[in-house]
């Protein structure tokens, strides 16, 4: 039976979900988290949070606000593995061993690096003004969420591939140097996923203040629907569907046929007070009772603490054991078990050993020496070394002289002594 593909998800802690959110990463997660051989990990990026956020209790907020979305709208914590990364220390150990591996070079080229670099260039300004090593170092820490739990997809939008290439690169510097211990990961995008517009048409986004909150209460979203921008079209006129972003919005939560009816109201003129009415039904019936769900969760923040705790003892018991390999690895070892594994290797060449090697003859030979190197016996010639080792090989295993062997004794050599020697190999 071929074993699970994993998948990792994380959502950076800084900020209140939006619908965008929800269409983009929240609702096709869940549905991917219940897929038949796959093992699935989610989990807050609280860590990430800190590189570009440091006002403490809107980390805090952010956290429980993501962890209730993620749980109201059907990510089943029984069947996944939820997290908080920062509840797992193994995380941060693993960043510092990818550290030293990482070629500054690499992580000269990261996308968010080189922006802040070329701001700075271009107001004058020192290159790394308010770049900070957090800024730089970002994509160490993000392989480290994926490589720590051995995850094969990563699926990402196309502006995070980087990162998952990043991730890849920096896995194969370590195996090259400790062996096949990481799984280099793979990016997956889901060209399905739809892009949600926001209120002005732009990409729906919390930076350009055109968002709406996933689960606003239901008068705010209704005054948010209706705020979004529309054309000049008035009641009774044919609309374009083409660049509508209330069409699109519409699209992401309709059916087929639902999609179909508002195409055909837009060819008919609908006005646009009632098409807004159309949308905000639809998102509302789908939203409503996830919304009621999240209320109940954020009233309740020990309830979302103990799922979050529970999950990270599941995490830590994958990540525990594999540290410690890992840390076996990098030569960062229990010193008493090294003394005992030189004990046991000093044990094994204390016996006895066959040489073989080639005469002036040309012939194959090989002769069976103790642990002091004391010859206790000695071949006759072979045309090839395969058949000097295949007859080795059976007296390793036979553990014994055959009847009439041809193997010449040392002088002073009896065949009991031989015999002896013979018969530590089968100890090994």
């Amino acid at each position: 039976m071929a074993a699970p593909v994993r998948f990792l998800t994380g959502i950076t802690t800084t900020g209140t979900p939006h619908l965008g959110n929800y269409v983009g990463a929240f609702r096709p997660a869940v549905e991917a988290s219940r897929r038949p051989g796959t093992e699935n990990f989610y989990f807050l990026a609280d860590y990430h949070a800190l590189i570009k956020c440091d006002e403490p209790a809107r980390v805090q907020r952010s956290t429980l606000e993501i962890a209730a979305c993620w749980l109201a709208v059907g990510l089943d914590p029984q069947r996944v593995l939820f997290y908080r990364q920062s509840d797992i220390p193994e995380i941060p150990e693993l960043t510092w061993l990818l550290t030293c591996v990482t070629g500054k070079g690499l992580l000269n080229r990261a996308h968010a690096y080189k922006a802040a670099v070329d701001k700075n260039t271009a107001a004058g300004l020192d290159p790394d003004v308010d770049v900070s090593a957090g800024l730089f170092m970002y994509p160490v820490l993000m392989a480290a969420d994926i490589l720590m739990f051995k995850a094969h997809r990563i699926p990402v939008g196309r502006d995070q591939v980087q990162h998952v290439e990043m991730a890849r690169d920096i896995a194969n510097s370590f195996n090259h140097l400790y062996g096949e211990l990481l799984v280099a990961p793979q990016a997956q995008i889901d060209e399905t996923v739809a892009l949600l517009p926001g209120l002005d048409g732009r990409k729906m986004s919390k930076s350009y203040d055109n968002h709406i909150p996933l689960f606003a209460p239901r008068e705010q979203l209704r005054k948010l629907i209706a705020g979004i921008v529309t054309d000049s079209s008035a009641p009774g006129e044919p609309k374009q569907v083409e660049g509508s972003a209330l069409f699109q919005i519409y699209e992401a939560f309709a059916s087929v046929e639902e999609t179909q009816r508002l195409r055909e109201a837009y060819a008919s003129g609908i006005a646009w007070s009632d098409a807004k009415q159309m949308l905000f039904d639809r998102i509302d019936r789908e939203i409503a009772p996830m919304r009621e769900r999240y209320q109940a969760l954020i009233d309740d923040p020990a309830e979302i603490e103990r799922i979050l705790r529970a999950g990270a003892e599941k995490a830590r018991a994958i990540a525990t054991p594999f540290m410690t390999e890992l840390r076996q690895a990098v030569g960062l070892r229990n010193l008493a078990a090294q003394a005992g594994r030189a004990k046991a290797k000093a044990a094994k060449a204390a016996l006895p050993a066959f040489k073989q090697y080639r005469e002036a003859d040309g012939r194959h030979y090989f002769k069976l020496v103790d642990a002091g190197g004391r010859l206790l016996a000695q071949s006759a010639g072979f045309a090839s070394p395969q058949e000097a080792g295949r007859v080795v090989a059976q007296l390793k295993h036979d553990a014994a002289l055959p009847p009439g062997h041809a193997l010449q004794l040392a002088p002073g050599i009896t065949e009991a002594e031989v015999a002896a020697a013979l018969r530590q190999f089968s100890q090994e």
